[in-house]
């Protein structure tokens, strides 16, 4: 009961700074680009310098072909912006406390919402890239769904899981700097752990558990199965369950650890 009654006071805070949120975010936005010619068009390079090298590598030298009939580009793309969105997000989220700490001070402030302004910032690209990974995949020979929009769905499941997840690092980051490095470290394997570059059907059914646990590949999944292979998420309750059940496990550990530092990060900032 007490966590439902510290959640809507949360959305309640939200509502009463969202016009503080905007325009940190828009500054955060703006902020990564400072002093660079290309500015936001960096946003677009990255991800897609990625997507052309691993394109090259799996099809030339490794001559990978068609995923269940899915263009491998297509395949590949929808895999990397998602990937892209979650590690840019936590990345930056993880020392956001840090970063604020001006704010952090201040205790009039509700901090606790100040790894949404990272989410947001994030979530800008990341439209930005879905608005050009469509384009590949109509010209990989996709055809437009209606369940396309069900991205939405699963970008609000990320957008949560995210949150938890943030308030975890960013707490942590204040009192051991070192969580920045063990981030990255988690991100190289999840990286490769994760079904962005291989089939998830290539893993034994008895170990699929394994794959069900990590929340990343129900999004990429999900991701995948909106944009090319047409399937409403409520299909596979199973890793729906799995997904939710985590999230939530993840979003409760995140505000019991926040509540517990938040008090003595203005001492150590």
């Amino acid at each position: 009961m007490k966590f439902f009654t510290l959640f809507f006071g949360f959305l309640n805070d939200i509502y009463q700074n969202k016009f503080l949120i905007t325009q940190l975010t828009k500054r955060d936005f703006s902020n990564k680009y400072i002093g660079s010619t290309l500015g936001f068009v960096w946003t677009i390079i990255q991800p897609f310098v990625m997507i052309g090298v691993m394109w090259l590598v799996f099809t030339k030298g490794f001559k990978a072909g068609p995923v269940d009939g899915i263009p491998f580009i297509a395949w590949l793309t929808c895999g990397i912006i998602v990937w892209d969105f979650f590690a840019n997000t936590i990345s930056s989220a993880t020392n956001v406390f840090s970063e604020y700490n001006y704010l952090v001070k201040k205790i009039s402030f509700r901090i606790a919402i100040l790894p949404i302004v990272k989410i947001l910032s994030a979530l800008i690209a990341h439209f930005i890239l879905i608005g050009i990974a469509m384009v590949i995949f109509i010209g990989s020979g996709v055809e437009f769904s209606v369940y396309w929009f069900q991205m939405f769905y699963y970008m609000f499941a990320l957008f949560i899981f995210l949150l938890g997840l943030s308030w975890i690092t960013s707490s942590l980051q204040v009192f051991l700097k070192d969580i920045s490095q063990i981030v990255q470290v988690f991100l190289q394997f999840g990286f490769w752990l994760t079904p962005i570059m291989w089939s998830y059907k290539m893993i034994p059914e008895n170990f699929m558990w394994a794959l069900k646990i990590n929340p990343i590949f129900y999004i990429v999944n999900g991701y995948r199965q909106s944009f090319l292979t047409p399937t409403p998420f409520w299909q596979d309750l199973t890793s729906l369950a799995y997904f939710w059940g985590g999230t939530l496990v993840v979003v409760l550990v995140g505000v019991l650890l926040f509540r517990k530092l938040r008090p003595h990060f203005a001492d150590v900032l």
